[in-house]
């Protein structure tokens, strides 16, 4: 009996059969071993014991003999877990790509063959909704020489853009599209008086158009000074980062941990040509005034003195610290004032005119002093500059005036 009991045990070779042996385990084995007699009842717990054994036995062959895709249902796959501040970041990525767009400088060229006149890109860059009414803020060296521009929102719908107005002294422009505004993102706009150095920035770009590219880093210099690529006149209080500015990235802004727009990208210092220098961008501060006087007048009223003066290095040479004006026209604001320009005599000899040495009791000792402390003043403000002509200083008062085309 007991060797007809074990040869009738199902082989267990698949899943199937794992139930079918539960089954038969504990209704029809019972029944059997209650059977057995009387001489076999000190063998039932060894007979138990043999058919959990094989059943054991059966369930491990199962899991080998089993196919892949069956074995695969054990797998269990964990979610991709990502730190708090790996979440802040990719959160402040995809809240702030719909407000960066892709800007294309467009520049008429006329084939030498055909002679057919065709818009070719000249060049691209990035730049940020500004508001709903269509406003794209970028940089100015972004859209220098283009007849025409396109924007390209982050949905990939380009639009014809118009130039409002552009200051190139500090390498700003402000272009307006007619886009749906449920299209238009605005980004939130923050404040560059209290930055500190080591608090992380975020530069986000869009360089190729293919799609947008975000780099981390740090603020890692305040108040530092760049010339405009334009007119070479001193950008003062730009942020240095070291967040990587790629080729393309010029015009896209750069944010605080908050999301807050801090400033724009404008370039980058490379030693090697890379994207892996020091990056520059122009204060939001900055920018916001001059946005505002571009939107509502479409030009920057900024006071001159009108003069053109020599370069440093010329007055370096003659042995003295100051502006040496080369030539003050009778009708701009210093010409009215009475001051000298640079010229020669009846024999050739030349005669230096006035060195301006300071304004408003700032020294001025270059160019770039000069200009810094014009920033400072508004037209119709009166200055007293002091100047150097001949062997003695004088005072002269100026009351400043806009540009001509300004006016």
């Amino acid at each position: 009996m007991a060797s007809t009991l074990v040869s009738s045990t199902p082989k267990l070779l698949s899943h199937s059969s794992i139930p079918k042996l539960s089954i038969h385990r504990n209704l029809v084995a019972p029944a059997v071993v209650s059977a057995l007699p009387e001489k076999f009842s000190t063998n039932r717990s060894f007979v138990n014991s043999l058919l959990v054994l094989c059943a054991s036995v059966a369930l491990s062959v199962s899991f080998f003999v089993t196919d892949v895709d069956s074995a695969s249902a054990f797998v269990v796959k964990t979610p991709r877990k990502l730190q708090s501040d790996e979440l802040a970041t990719v959160r402040l990525f995809q809240e702030n790509t719909p407000s960066v767009v892709y800007i294309t400088n467009l520049a008429v060229r006329q084939d030498a063959f055909t002679l057919d006149v065709l818009e070719v890109p000249q060049g691209s860059g990035s730049g940020f909704v500004w508001d709903t009414q269509g406003h794209i803020v970028t940089n100015y060296h972004v859209i220098r020489g283009a007849s025409d521009l396109k924007v390209t929102l982050a949905d990939q719908t380009a639009y014809d853009a118009k130039v409002i107005g552009f200051d190139q002294d500090k390498d700003v422009a402000v272009l307006r599209i007619d886009a749906p505004k449920d299209k238009l993102r605005p980004i939130p706009i923050g404040v560059s008086a209290d930055l500190l150095v080591g608090q992380k920035v975020y530069a986000i770009g869009n360089p190729f158009g293919l799609d947008h590219t975000l780099t981390t880093g740090v603020i890692s210099g305040l108040r530092r000074e760049i010339s405009s690529a334009a007119t070479g006149r001193p950008i003062q209080d730009v942020i240095q980062t070291d967040a990587a500015i790629n080729p393309g990235n010029s015009g896209g802004p750069l944010l605080d941990s908050s999301g807050n727009l801090i400033g724009i990208n404008t370039a980058i210092y490379s030693p090697s040509g890379a994207s892996s220098g020091v990056g520059f961008s122009i204060p939001v501060d900055t920018v916001s005034g001059i946005v505002d006087q571009l939107v509502k007048f479409g030009k920057v009223t900024r006071p001159i003195l009108g003069i053109k003066f020599a370069p440093d290095q010329s007055v370096e040479q003659l042995g003295v610290s100051g502006v040496l004006v080369l030539d003050a026209p009778p009708n701009g604001p210093a010409g009215k004032a009475g001051l000298q320009s640079t010229k020669r005599d009846a024999y050739g000899r030349l005669i230096l005119g006035d060195i301006i040495t300071s304004i408003n009791g700032k020294k001025v000792s270059n160019g770039s002093d000069l200009y810094r402390i014009l920033d400072q003043c508004k037209v119709g403000d009166k200055v007293i500059i002091e100047v150097l002509r001949g062997d003695h200083l004088e005072k002269v008062p100026v009351v400043l005036e806009p540009k001509p085309d300004e006016s």
